[in-house]
């Protein structure tokens, strides 16, 4: 190990130590690799949010564009990373509307990690195939120019689309209550003030355009959900085993990981030979007392076929609806759900199997359904008719009237 490497390892170190009362160790260590720990920038690191300089609107550009039958956004996102769903989801949207009369640019905001144009282009190029070639893609908002629409799409990016105003119309693309990714604290209130910034809302499915509507008194469109039809399609169970899969990402609070593991231990206590399946994060640091098998972070093309070979799927969610539930229902299998406002928009107990935030509750009822095979073949049939029902392209057609309802309004003002 190098002396640089040295220096890395005992910087992760010393958090881990310090809790455990070894500071004095631990500086004299730090003094003899004479290594500084960097000071925590509070400031440099959230001043975006207390920023009141403005992008001021191009009034030459306007006049000229203002009428274009192409409309221009501008998409502000945050940094991506490979297979991020949030992105993924954008970006099959954006490509849709490239069909749809409107042109997009993409501007990275906040990027630690692009300098050049280049660079984000071929990241997007190899990891989001998904994504029109038209498209342009720029590493900074900097370079951002006049739009029909700009478009926030997280709570940070939302701030400097509030300060945007070389555009005729702002929206925010909002995916999930981004406020219930943190504890009640500064991150928190960050996250829910971006909802009383004066955008227009387009959010995933009724809960979040409701709640945006009736707690911030929000201006709100929303779209539905689908699926990649060329990815998830209906396959035969090939074996009589009773399995059921589980989407389990400890290092995402809001999925419910310790929820649902309690409940699978509740019915492996009662049924053992149920296989359980679990994807979505590596476990291997995990103590889990039943049988069980971990396939890790899994690639997008493999998905189907597991869980068409699953009896249900487990997929518990404390805020929006993933897309799971109608990937697992176009692949032949059951998609499991928490009870709530959160998922009724978009599943039922017709096409859906719901669920309590209760490990009790889950396990019975997981455990009646394995015993109850015909009732939930039913389940299974109607989750399929129901995918099959959906379009991503018909979703973006929301999409594109709220766009147009947005800019033709706020061109009169």
């Amino acid at each position: 190990m190098s002396m640089k490497d040295l220096k890395l390892f005992f910087q992760k170190l010393i958090p881990f130590l310090k809790k455990r009362g070894i500071k004095g160790a631990v500086k004299k260590v730090m003094q003899k690799l004479q290594v500084i720990p960097e000071k925590a920038r509070y400031i440099e690191h959230y001043e975006f949010v207390v920023d009141q300089t403005r992008v001021p609107l191009n009034r030459q550009e306007y006049e000229k564009h203002k009428d274009d039958e192409v409309k221009i956004l501008n998409w502000i996102i945050p940094e991506m990373g490979k297979g991020s769903g949030g992105h993924l989801n954008i970006f099959r949207f954006i490509s849709n509307l490239e069909n749809m009369g409107f042109h997009s640019r993409l501007y990275l905001y906040q990027t630690p990690n692009y300098r050049d144009n280049q660079s984000v282009i071929a990241f997007l190029r190899e990891n989001f195939p998904i994504l029109d070639e038209r498209v342009e893609a720029f590493w900074d908002v900097r370079f951002a120019e006049f739009a029909h629409g700009v478009i926030a799409t997280s709570w940070e990016t939302a701030y400097y689309v509030s300060r945007f105003d070389n555009a005729i119309s702002k929206f925010y693309f909002v995916q999930d209550y981004e406020p219930y990714f943190f504890a009640r604290g500064s991150q928190y209130e960050f996250a829910k003030h971006t909802y009383e910034l004066g955008l227009r809302g387009i959010t995933a499915g009724d809960w979040l355009k409701d709640k945006l509507t009736n707690e911030f008194n929000m201006q709100a469109d929303s779209f539905g959900f689908s699926y990649d039809r060329d990815i998830y399609m209906p396959k035969k169970k090939k074996s009589g085993k009773k399995r059921v899969f589980f989407y389990a990402r400890p290092v995402t609070p809001r999925r419910d990981f310790e929820l649902g593991l309690l409940a699978l231990d509740l019915l492996c206590k009662k049924m053992p030979e149920v296989e359980i399946i679990f994807a979505g994060w590596d476990l291997t640091a995990a103590e889990i007392p039943f049988q069980y098998k971990s396939l890790g972070i899994v690639e997008i093309s493999k998905l189907s076929n597991i869980y068409a070979q699953c009896d249900m799927c487990l997929i518990i969610s404390n805020t929006n609806l993933s897309l799971l539930p109608l990937e697992v229902m176009a692949s032949n299998s059951v998609a499991v759900c928490s009870k709530g406002e959160n998922s009724t928009w978009l599943v039922n107990e017709e096409n859906a199997i719901l669920v309590d935030y209760d490990p009790r509750n889950m396990a019975e009822t997981l455990e009646y359904y394995l015993k109850h095979e015909d009732e939930l073949a039913k389940i299974r049939k109607n989750g399929l008719e129901f995918a099959r029902s959906t379009s991503w392209e018909a979703e973006a057609v929301k999409v594109k009237e709220a766009l147009l309802k947005g800019i033709a309004e706020d061109g009169e003002k």
